[in-house]
């Protein structure tokens, strides 16, 4: 029993003799008292041991208190993990193969030290920003990228790269695309106007400052003008300027840019330039060898001199090389319940560290994983 409310409670236990002699029917148990808070565990029933050894009584069992105390202690919740550590338990099935035609491999000069710097980029799918896309296949396959350089490298912002001269021949059959293009759906920047309904676990209902809603589709973050209580009908959309992200370079409208000019997001992801210039992919190896490169002193961050730029040595489709030396990889679906834990967990950290979830997370926070995959 518990006396009093206070909170310096004091716990009092009856306690019998198990000696071996006959129990004793005129003498009364032991009353143990214990003040300060109730004893728990192993230490509570160290502290009842030392009062019965002071009052010279031994051979008392106290194994029902233990238990007792014991069961009333709380089991601590295991800790909540962390986005890695679900990532890394994603099974097999809920990762999606990259095809190997829809990745580029940049091979830039070597370091100072001549070790050999490689940027793999993804290329995004159909239906978005097609148009630049298919350009972009053609200039690789024409081996045009090959001789030209990173011209421009503007802090917390891009990495540009093209022909520094601007005088470089285009190739035969680029098409020009439209301003429509920024867009998908309803006819707008796909090759057929349409959009696979998505199957997304983990559309992100949470305000954002470009869009009226924002979510996931084949593994790519998209804006979409009409909040829904679903993905499955999208109208128009398009692809969201994220770190990490490639977008074609262009002059003033209504130029639009046909792939020769290209850049990488380096910095804060700039989403006011959705919808305004054609998004086409993502690094996903390499990107510290963009960031890192020294920061250009003119104009929007543009190097001044021949000798800042970082030549560029060629640029492929990854299905053009050997088989041997073709790069592998794999996405987090966006479909799968992995990658709805995963979105929270961004969105809500409730792992050691973290003492409260902020209850929400901007799309660029949430990068889709992306791995080598085993062969």
């Amino acid at each position: 029993w518990r006396s009093g409310r206070d909170s310096n409670p004091r716990y009092a236990f009856d306690v019998y003799s198990l000696s071996r002699r006959a129990p004793s029917t005129t003498r009364p148990p032991l009353r143990l008292s214990l003040e300060g808070g109730a004893p728990n565990g192993i230490g509570g029933l160290s502290q009842a041991v030392r009062v019965c050894n002071i009052a010279s009584m031994t051979k008392y069992a106290f194994l029902p208190l233990a238990l007792a105390l014991g069961a009333a202690a709380p089991v601590p919740p295991a800790p909540a993990p962390a986005p890695s550590e679900i990532v890394a338990a994603a099974p097999a099935a809920d990762w999606v193969a990259i095809p190997v035609s829809d990745l580029l491999v940049m091979e830039l000069a070597a370091d100072a030290k001549g070790k050999p710097r490689r940027v793999v980029i993804q290329l995004m799918p159909p239906p978005f920003s097609q148009g630049w896309i298919g350009n972009i296949r053609a200039l690789a396959a024409a081996h045009w990228y090959d001789g030209t350089s990173i011209n421009r490298v503007q802090d917390n912002y891009v990495v540009q790269w093209g022909d520094a001269s601007e005088k470089k021949a285009l190739p035969a059959g680029l098409v020009t695309v439209g301003e429509s293009g920024y867009l998908t759906g309803s006819g707008r920047g796909s090759q057929d106007g349409t959009l696979a309904a998505p199957r997304s676990s983990a559309p992100l209902h949470v305000p954002d400052a470009y869009a009226d809603s924002v979510g996931f589709v084949q593994g790519w973050a998209i804006g979409r003008p009409a909040l829904t209580a679903s993905l499955d009908n999208m109208g128009q959309a398009w692809p969201i300027h994220c770190y990490g992200m490639i977008g074609v370079g262009r002059g003033l409208s209504p130029d639009t840019g046909t792939g020769a000019e290209l850049y990488t997001v380096i910095g804060h992801a700039p989403r006011h330039l959705d919808r305004n210039i054609a998004v086409v992919g993502r690094v996903i190896e390499g990107i510290e060898l963009l960031s890192s490169l020294p920061r250009g002193t003119g104009p929007l961050g543009f190097y001044e001199t021949p000798e800042e730029r970082v030549a560029i040595q060629s640029i492929r489709l990854a299905s053009e090389l050997p088989a041997s030396a073709q790069p592998h990889f794999e996405y987090l679906s966006t479909e799968s319940a992995s990658f709805a834990k995963y979105a929270d967990a961004r969105a809500n950290r409730r792992d050691p560290f973290f003492i409260r979830p902020a209850g929400g997370a901007d799309i660029c926070n949430i990068p889709v994983p992306v791995r080598r995959r085993k062969e």
